[in-house]
């Protein structure tokens, strides 16, 4: 994968394996590069869902995260922190992570599907964004940023 200086955002990465299908799901990284996680859409699912698996835990989103998160980044126009958190921590204001919490945003609250399991929105959200080409993500060790494209 290549990267650019520290605080730079990558360029679209060429390593990343799969379609975003069940059967062949996205591999990706989080934003520091530190673990791997897959994946994939699953319109099935009532609400139509963005399943992520990290390890043995399954996190489902609303599917229309993807759009949405697009659209609020190109109205925010500028670089917005990730602030991933768990769903038993507060999401540190103006952040990815917090809007995906917000009853302001499209959906009116939590884009986390799975009660106990609805953060980390700014974690796994921003790589799948930069795999699709629809936003630009830094991949720093901490206090990492993403901007639309």
């Amino acid at each position: 994968m290549k990267m650019k200086e520290k605080g730079k955002a990558k360029e679209k990465a060429d390593d990343v394996k799969g379609i975003g299908t069940r059967e062949k799901p996205w591999i990706l990284k989080t934003p520091s590069g530190g673990s791997e996680f897959m994946a994939f859409r699953d319109e099935t699912l009532d609400p139509p869902a963005l399943v992520v698996i990290v390890g043995k835990t399954e996190l489902r989103y609303h599917l229309r995260c993807l759009t949405d998160l697009h659209e609020m980044l190109k109205a925010h126009g500028d670089w917005m922190l990730l602030g991933s958190a768990d769903e038993q921590k507060p999401a540190a204001e103006g952040t990815v992570e917090a809007w995906a919490r917000s009853p302001n945003n499209p959906v009116g609250g939590w884009y986390g599907l799975k009660k106990g399991l609805r953060g980390r929105f700014g974690m796994y959200m921003p790589p799948l964004l930069e795999e699709l080409g629809l936003a630009e993500v830094e991949h720093n060790a901490k206090n990492n940023r993403m901007r639309a494209r």
